[in-house]
């Protein structure tokens, strides 16, 4: 695994954060030491997939990265037939998720593209999954995008969202911040680090409170929603039609 040395270097200028060929590189322990229970959060939505896939209906990966999640359905779907869509606006990402397919036994279950996740048409899904995405949208996109993926989804299908939140209170948002820079030290991240990282991010990543997700899932029409983990400022959310 390549180690995640982006923003190591004192930067002279601090671009916007960007899902380029660098990024990808070491995305992997990028993910590790930056969102936490990452693996975990994904080993139970496969398991969760898994359960809630109709057959003959179809999973759509939204902004899939590299293939993480897709690689894990693979070996818990076995020889259980299955078909997924994986979308995500970065060639490097979508390219490294072909490569892993290529040495992977995937029964062609899984079709890539690139391309941006709110001009897809989401349609006889039964699973739809969008994981440290939608923060990425503006505001109007994100309300699209959850009510294309209400409208795809058969009867019975879930949404899976995990998103990095913010809190509404300042108190408490502050303890969650701390918290997470304290994650990231003790993952081996500098201050340095942490802070131009953070720089690259504002006004590309504009996180919501948990509420505002809520409501937004609930405005679309799910009959269910659960938030069935939460770290501090990361939330996974689960919502059924």
């Amino acid at each position: 695994m390549n180690k995640d040395r982006v923003f190591a270097e004192r930067l002279t200028t601090i671009t916007p954060f960007r899902f380029n060929e660098k990024v990808a590189r070491v995305f992997d322990d990028m993910l590790v030491r930056s969102v936490p229970l990452y693996g975990e959060v994904l080993k139970q939505q496969a398991r969760i997939a898994r359960q809630f896939y109709q057959s003959g209906t179809r999973i759509f990966d939204l902004g899939c990265s590299h293939g993480n999640l897709g690689i894990l359905l693979l070996d818990g779907f076995g020889e259980t037939a299955f078909k997924m869509i994986g979308v995500d606006s970065s060639w490097p990402m979508i390219q490294r998720f072909k490569k892993r397919l290529c040495v992977h036994d995937s029964h062609g279950s899984i079709d890539l593209a690139c391309a941006c996740i709110e001009n897809i048409e989401i349609s006889n899904a039964s699973v739809v999954v969008i994981n440290l995405t939608l923060q990425f949208l503006d505001a109007e996109k994100r309300d699209c995008l959850i009510q294309s993926a209400f409208e795809g989804l058969c009867k019975g299908g879930i949404l899976l969202l995990t998103e990095k939140t913010v809190h509404p209170d300042p108190q408490m948002n502050a303890l969650e911040q701390e918290y997470y820079y304290q994650f990231k030290r003790e993952n081996g991240y500098t201050d340095l680090e942490i802070s131009q990282k953070r720089d690259a991010l504002e006004r590309v990543l504009v996180p919501e409170t948990v509420t505002e997700h809520e409501n937004r899932i609930q405005k679309a029409g799910f009959a269910s929603f659960n938030a069935w983990l939460k770290w501090f400022n990361f939330i996974s959310m689960i919502a059924v039609k």
